[in-house]
């Protein structure tokens, strides 16, 4: 990985003595929001799986392809983007923007450093609105009751969850957080997750352990089936729960795509 320039400041609150997952990943994006200790457990961890970095860049272009679906093919007006991570290219709204410009987005995360810097570039602008709620995901109707004061949520609503459900322990937990979320939404509403599948290989299972012993959340990678179950009782869009990167590719990426562990789908409440 590139070099980063000079570390920015750290904002109220934020340990820069152990490395954190939304940092780590802003690394491994090419971002700058990101300090020594993030950057030396994310080589860590490019040491024994290099191909971490083209996960982490498969994960933001399926937001980006499955956003843009739902605003300019499903009409969909209002995003909740929960476990948002660090502000980079290509945040929910402004690809919701691009297809629709009356989007409204709410942002959900309670890192500190994603709070200090979302609500400086995240927040306001645009024909839509755009807000920020400080919250942990696990306090389901908070966020809700949060989020409801710029999201109608009788009319349809898309919650994306992006690499955030692994930092959940357990499973079982993960699964019926997402259905208390899928639950509050109105028919017609759509849930687009993706998230880590066990890793197959030696070099993988290594870069999980690697991660685990470093960073101050610990992450849980899931099976395929695991992944399928977030989107029972919904209809999933074709072509269903697949690797990342081939959720919808573009034609002329259709020949060169390769699978990463990365998971997705993208689901439709009836």
């Amino acid at each position: 990985m590139p070099e980063t320039p000079a570390d920015p400041p750290a904002p109220s609150g934020v340990d820069t003595t152990v490395a954190h997952s939304a940092r780590v990943w802003n690394y491994w994006l090419g971002g700058r929001d990101n300090y020594p200790v993030d950057r030396a457990l994310g080589d860590h961890v490019i040491e024994t799986y290099p191909q971490i970095v083209e996960g982490a860049r498969a994960d933001r272009e399926f937001l980006r392809r499955a956003v843009t679906h739902l605003a300019a093919e499903e009409g969909v007006r209002q995003f909740l983007d929960i476990g948002t991570g660090l502000p980079t290219h290509d945040n929910t709204h402004e690809v919701a923007r691009r297809a629709a410009p009356d989007a409204r987005v709410v942002y959900v995360d309670n890192d500190p450093m994603v709070v200090a810097h979302a609500r400086a570039l995240l927040v306001g602008g645009g024909h839509g609105a755009t807000e920020f709620v400080d919250a942990d995901l696990r306090d389901v109707q908070g966020v809700l009751g949060a989020a409801a004061e710029l999201l109608d949520f009788d009319r349809p609503v898309a919650v994306t969850v992006l690499g955030t459900m692994g930092h959940i322990p357990s499973y079982e937990e993960a699964r019926s957080l997402v259905r208390a979320y899928t639950g509050a939404l109105a028919p017609g509403s759509f849930l687009a997750l993706c998230d880590l599948v066990m890793p197959d290989g030696e070099a993988e299972r290594e870069a999980l352990r690697r991660w685990n012993e470093g960073a101050a959340l610990p992450y849980r990678a899931h099976t395929t089936e695991e992944m399928a179950g977030y989107f029972d009782g919904l209809e999933l869009l074709e072509p269903g729960v697949v690797s990342a990167t081939r959720w919808r590719p573009l034609p002329t990426e259709v020949g060169s795509v390769r699978d990463v562990e990365q998971y997705c789908g993208v689901a439709r409440k009836p």
